[in-house]
């Protein structure tokens, strides 16, 4: 069970770290940015050579030095919502630097190299380069190959871990399934005692014997009493019939 929330938790990290690449992608070169990026007035980012290339072709009549374009001034479009960006003297190079998404760079990459960490996945306390992946049956705890073979479950019988994970796993999910159905069947006895009392109680207010109590008003409140008591046991008798 815990080899199998590990995978989920690794599997969960890895999706992060593939859709935080996606917001790293230059929408010119189609790579990760390449510091220095600059950010542009409508807020998207470009590396700042891409943004350079964008300019000259944006602007081909204009005299460049070593394929960088020295004349002030000139405007392009945001490839990623066309608005027009407008630039001063200073080109692309006036253009801010997003210091923000240059560090998320360095930090993705730092976590893309880093070795997977062996808590990724299940080790033996007493031998640390051994996989947990048997399950001692007599004592009921997870334990390695070699704990099997020369350690303290040498003598116990185990089983694969997946495959005692898929057996408690089926039947944690019966279980659950059993509760649910006593749980409907005890809430469809409450709804039937429930209509019971309430029939009960309509039969007593519409009983002749009630009626012709009330009339008369001949007989004591303790005269009345067994009357009511009478068709009360008479009425759940002939509900039982």
């Amino acid at each position: 069970m815990s080899a199998s929330l590990n995978y989920k938790s690794f599997s969960k990290e890895q999706q992060t770290m593939d859709n935080l690449e996606k917001q790293l992608i230059c929408p010119i070169c189609l790579e990760m940015f390449t510091k220095p990026v600059v950010i542009l007035p409508c807020q998207h980012n470009l590396c700042r050579k891409c943004a350079s290339d964008i300019f000259q072709a944006s602007n081909p009549y204009l005299p460049t030095r070593g394929g960088t374009t020295v004349a002030s001034g000139g405007r392009f479009r945001c490839p990623s919502c066309r608005h027009e960006v407008v630039l001063d003297r200073h080109g692309v190079y006036g253009l801010q630097r997003n210091l923000l998404v240059e560090n998320i760079i360095d930090i993705y990459k730092q976590e893309s190299t880093r070795p997977e960490k062996k808590s990724d996945q299940p080790m033996c306390e007493e031998h640390e380069e051994e996989r947990i992946n048997i399950y001692c049956l007599n004592c009921e705890v997870p334990t390695c190959s070699l704990c099997k073979v020369f350690g303290a479950h040498k003598d116990c019988q185990v089983a694969p871990l997946t495959h005692v994970f898929q057996r408690q796993k089926s039947e944690l999910s019966d279980g659950i399934a059993v509760l649910v159905g006593s749980n409907d069947r005890v809430q469809g006895v409450i709804s039937q005692l429930e209509d019971t009392c309430k029939t009960i109680e309509i039969g007593f207010e519409a009983s002749p014997l009630q009626g012709q109590a009330a009339a008369s008003g001949s007989g004591s409140g303790a005269d009345s009493e067994p009357a009511r008591h009478v068709f009360s046991f008479s009425w759940l008798n002939s509900l039982n019939e």
